[in-house]
């Protein structure tokens, strides 16, 4: 993915459901989150141990989040995206995003044959800062 396609996602994506948020303020997780959140975009949590982070109210799973995902920004060890990659397909989100140190080439494979967009690796904040700016 180069950085024109990256800045196209950045620029019109609006919701961004980030699986593995944690409520703890030194978390990357959050951290990065919170940022996004500064910068416009909606957040919403996913994690089955919160009730709700950054104000926002928190869900199990992508599959209980009632309202549509522009991105499913992934924080979590590569082998855990395979079922998250398959609820992103079925809630018809448009780009799954695998944060920095996070890669499951199978799993993009699979997103990317169901018409969705794929960032593996990268991170969101760090991409958005080059390629928007902070506002």
């Amino acid at each position: 993915m180069n950085d024109s396609d990256i800045k196209r996602i950045l620029a019109t994506a609006r919701t961004i459901a980030v699986v593995g948020l944690s409520s703890d303020p030194s978390k990357p997780s959050h951290d990065i989150a919170h940022y996004l959140q500064r910068q416009g975009y909606r957040i919403i949590p996913v994690n089955p141990t919160l009730h709700e982070a950054l104000g926002e109210t928190a869900y199990p799973d992508l599959i209980s989040v009632p309202d549509k995902v522009d991105v499913v920004q992934v924080f979590r060890r590569s082998e855990d995206v395979p079922p998250i990659v398959d609820q992103a397909i079925q809630i018809e989100a448009q780009v799954v995003w695998l944060q920095e140190g996070i890669r499951n080439d199978d799993a993009a494979k699979k997103a990317e044959a169901a018409g969705l967009d794929v960032v593996m690796d990268r991170c969101m904040r760090a991409l958005h800062r080059r390629l928007i700016g902070e506002h």
